[in-house]
């Protein structure tokens, strides 16, 4: 039964929410707690996948917003959404492990693209995602998104971006088309 306590609410974050977004952008990308959903990182990448600064940079950016979704009266997902001219990029997308595979994901991406489509008048979406995640990429393509072949070096040697484990990582941009 779908009822208004467990319909998903999304607002934008503050920076009371930073300490409540890095833990779950951490645990739905990094460490063992990530293993309980499919878009953990963790054979790939060790370390942090973000941290309060990089968080707040986000909340507090005049271009950017931080959108969080609460469910239950706590923040099980997030994405950054960032107006870049003609376009948004769309970021730091995290759900809670536990969340994971229930079609929320869908759900934030439409209301995502419906956001930056109303507020700012953009006619694209634009993410980057890391060339090797091909589970992932293909979840994007089913929701339109085209990968381009642009790619784009990851950052090696800054751990505040998490540690490789192989040497050929690097982000692709994936676009669609906002109509």
């Amino acid at each position: 039964m779908d009822t208004a306590a467990t319909r998903p609410t999304f607002k934008d974050a503050t920076g009371a929410d930073v300490d409540a977004l890095v833990a779950l952008i951490e645990s739905a990308y990094r460490g063992d707690a990530s293993r309980a959903g499919w878009t953990t990182e963790a054979d790939i990448l060790e370390g942090q996948r973000t941290d309060p600064e990089g968080v707040l940079q986000v909340i507090t950016s005049p271009a950017s917003r931080l959108l969080t979704v609460e469910q239950d009266g706590r923040i099980v997902a997030c994405c950054q959404l960032e107006h870049r001219g003609n376009h948004a990029y769309f970021g730091m997308f995290a759900v809670s492990p536990d969340q994971q595979g229930a079609g929320l994901g869908k759900v934030i991406m439409a209301e995502a693209e419906r956001q930056v489509r109303e507020t700012w008048g953009v006619t694209e979406m634009h993410m980057t995602v890391i060339s090797v995640r091909d589970d992932l990429i293909a979840w994007y393509e089913r929701r339109g998104y085209r990968r381009t072949g642009k790619m784009t070096p990851f950052p090696y040697g800054d751990e505040r971006f998490g540690i490789p484990q192989r040497d050929d990582l690097q982000f692709e941009l994936l676009v669609k088309p906002l109509v």
